[in-house]
């Protein structure tokens, strides 16, 4: 206010937003008014004309919707791992997405838009002292308190203060000495997802590095997965080398065949068949077969079958032996054959028509 008296233009809330009221009444920074039960589709467009609610209007805020949800439910998700952090607690997942979840159902109601839980804010509320929910309640009466009394004192606030406020939190929340230990420490998958995001945050906005952060650490995660499926030669194993033939092949798989390993897998089997009349697999450790795993199964069941060479499949677990009963994977005799442990399979005996049962 004084720098106002000597010509010197600093920006402040008053300055840079406005309202008009529903008697058409206009004024500069924050409304001074209590939020009112509105009916959200009953409000105009962007435009000022109505909206017309039908399913191509519907079909148009879906992708917009689900986005939004999606990305809010993250934000919070690392609102609160980021607060376990700070105060050495556990934070409930479910409840912190239902309450959200109610909050933004309600908040069309008043004049409110989708909101989430922010980082600064949250941080900076733990920094005072912050122990227990009542805080969040306090801090909503104190920020209804303040518009209904002190709007118009508040639309002085230079935003230049603000930037340095938050500045100030953002410093004390990003602990940067443990940026730089995992920095040093970490793998490299985990280093290229925290350099990405924090150059997207600076560039471009929260948002789009939360979205791309997801993506990539999904990929490089599948891929990591991936690469822990992998193929042990059994045949020479000492347990087993007496009783297994020269034209038999005993592979054990290590890992999920899911649809990021099962081709390079299966291809790794096809390159060593040659010159074999029989190939066991052993799939104690198969724990998950996808779609995409069952398919490439299958495709290496028949290129077997068409190559004449008996395909043996030895002690299945649960969730593999569900897929292919569900998809109708029958044995065949001398092609396809399913047996309860390694040693049965080795000597064949006892075959064990599981899928089947």
């Amino acid at each position: 206010l004084g720098l106002h008296q000597f010509g010197v233009d600093v920006a402040t809330i008053g300055s840079k937003f406005s309202y008009t009221l529903a008697d058409g009444s206009q004024g500069m920074g924050i409304p001074p008014i209590a939020p009112t039960l509105v009916m959200p589709w009953a409000l105009p467009g962007p435009d000022g004309a109505p909206v017309e609610w039908n399913l191509a209007a519907i079909e148009r805020l879906l992708p917009a919707a689900f986005s939004m949800a999606m990305l809010g439910a993250i934000e919070s998700l690392l609102c609160a791992v980021v607060l376990d952090g700070m105060t050495g607690r556990k934070h409930s997942s479910n409840g912190e997405l239902v309450g959200q979840g109610l909050g933004n159902i309600l908040a069309p109601f008043f004049g409110g838009i989708t909101a989430t839980a922010a980082i600064a804010r949250s941080a900076a509320n733990v920094r005072a002292g912050a122990t227990s929910p009542i805080s969040g309640i306090v801090h909503a009466l104190v920020v209804l308190a303040a518009i209904l009394v002190l709007a118009p004192w508040l639309s002085w606030l230079p935003l230049s203060a603000m930037a340095a406020l938050l500045l100030l939190v953002a410093w004390n929340m990003s602990e940067a000495h443990k940026v730089v230990d995992l920095v040093r420490r970490a793998p490299k998958s985990d280093v290229l997802v925290l350099l990405v995001c924090l150059s997207l945050t600076v560039i471009f906005d929260m948002v789009i590095a939360i979205t791309f952060g997801v993506i990539l650490a999904s990929l490089l995660f599948m891929r990591e997965i991936a690469k822990m499926t992998r193929l042990h030669n059994l045949a020479d194993h000492k347990r087993y080398a007496s009783e297994v033939s020269p034209s038999t092949l005993v592979y054990k798989i290590n890992g999920p065949l899911f649809f990021a390993a099962a081709e390079r897998v299966f291809d790794e089997l096809l390159a060593q068949v040659k010159d074999h009349k029989e190939l066991i697999l052993q799939m104690e450790a198969v724990s998950i077969l996808d779609a995409g795993g069952l398919t490439a199964f299958q495709q290496f069941a028949k290129r077997m079958a068409k190559a004449g060479v008996r395909l043996k499949v030895a002690e299945l677990q649960f969730q593999p032996l569900k897929t292919l009963a569900r998809a109708k994977v029958r044995p065949v005799p001398g092609e396809l054959e399913f047996y309860g442990s390694l040693e049965e399979a080795i000597r064949g005996e006892h075959l064990h028509e599981a899928v089947e049962n």
